[in-house]
């Protein structure tokens, strides 16, 4: 679900999906490796950037990235949440060039809906919607 707001864009929490169904479930520090979450990470973002054209219509309506918060699956003990969020980032980073490089939060959480590994939530700045000779914006 995404909801404007001006020149925002809020995007609530994201997981990934195969096929229509949850991918990417599991707990970091028991079982799932640091490179697994930032698999998880990097098709939650794919995930996310499909809400977001839907919502703007086409990508390029992306003025920024602003904020992204990375909410990792893990145990008590794992601490390299902010290496899981690279996944998501890099490919931001890669899509949009320096405007996909957000601030960003990663924390350890002890459950996410539906098992998921990573779930993503973001803030963008985005332009408003071209408007046709004659029409009011």
């Amino acid at each position: 679900m995404a909801v404007r707001t001006g020149s925002l864009l809020f995007v609530s929490g994201h997981g990934s999906f195969v096929d229509g169904r949850p991918g990417h479930i599991g707990t970091l520090g028991a079982g799932l490796s640091v490179a697994d979450g930032q698999e998880a990470a990097r098709a939650v973002a794919l995930s996310m950037l499909g809400t977001i054209k839907g919502e703007l219509g086409q990508l390029s309506r992306v003025r920024r990235f602003v904020k992204i918060l990375v909410m990792v699956n893990a145990t008590a003990d794992f601490t390299e949440h902010h290496i899981v969020a690279d996944g998501a980032t890099d490919l931001l980073v890669t899509a949009f060039g320096e405007l996909g490089r957000p601030t960003r939060s990663a924390m350890g959480v002890a459950s996410l809906p539906l098992g998921f590994a990573v779930e993503i939530e973001a803030v963008l700045e985005v332009a408003p919607p071209e408007t046709g000779r004659g029409q009011r914006s």
